[in-house]
């Protein structure tokens, strides 16, 4: 077993659930914004170690999805459950990351490319968040494993978008999520930093973790889905991207009445 396959399996567990157990199960969730209504019940089942592709055109409540599952936005029905947990508990527990699509970084701040990762480790610390050597290992180790080891004493302004990117994937990894949500993770990002992402993504579904990963680049979805959800305020259609990305199911995804 290679040095950063021991630290993924660290990072994410050893335990890998049977591949029928959904890892995250959404039930019927809604959400409004004043007389928009966003999701009207949405639902939806990712199973362990699977990479599912989130496929809706602008407006059609993905992100909205992601934040709801998050805590981030009030939901006025719906069940979110975790490793059979309450999205809450889950949240408390690191159970789930988030890996935004605008990561809202002022590049003038005076944070390094390491502390932006050793943030996902607060949800582990004491009050003090005085980093321990676990806090340490596992934050150099999601370093190596996005290849950010040699940029980590960098000011995260410093780096470019797709190096940004794969520095806030691995403060999820760091946090040892069982489910990561990554919204337009390869928007604007580099070749080389796609690549990687894509690479990272496998090797964690490889160990057990849940991926939803929200993208408008219907090509590369085949490179790295094992499933596709077709989203337009709910879920339309679970398939394999070859069904998914048929053009009858598209029309019916992307249509404004859908």
């Amino acid at each position: 077993m290679t040095t950063t396959t021991t630290h993924l399996n660290e990072l994410v567990g050893t335990e890998v659930l049977p591949a029928e157990q959904a890892v995250l199960t959404v039930r019927d969730l809604r959400v409004s914004y004043g007389p928009v209504r966003a999701l009207t019940g949405a639902s939806l089942g990712v199973s362990a170690g699977t990479i599912m592709a989130i496929v809706g055109m602008n407006g059609s409540g993905k992100s909205t999805f992601f934040n709801a599952i998050m805590g981030r936005v009030p939901t006025e029905n719906g069940e979110i459950t975790v490793c059979g947990k309450s999205a809450p508990y889950a949240r408390r527990a690191g159970l789930v990351g988030y890996v935004p699509q605008n990561d809202g970084i002022d590049k003038n701040f005076p944070i390094t490319v390491r502390e932006v990762v050793m943030m996902g480790r607060y949800g582990k610390m004491n009050w003090t968040r005085r980093p321990r050597k676990e806090d340490e290992d596992a934050t150099t180790a999601a370093l190596e494993m996005v290849g950010l080891t040699n940029l980590a004493d960098r000011p995260i302004g410093a780096l470019s978008g797709g190096q940004r990117k794969r520095a806030f994937v691995a403060r999820a990894l760091a946090q040892g999520a069982r489910v990561m949500l990554l919204d337009e993770p390869f928007a604007g990002v580099d070749f080389t930093s796609e690549r990687v992402i894509v690479e990272l993504l496998k090797k964690m579904a490889k160990n057990g973790t849940s991926l939803l990963v929200s993208t408008h680049d219907l090509a590369s979805i085949p490179r790295f889905a094992d499933e596709v959800a077709l989203l337009n305020r709910k879920v339309h259609l679970v398939a394999d991207p070859q069904t998914a990305l048929q053009d009858d199911n598209l029309v019916k995804a992307f249509s404004e009445g859908a």
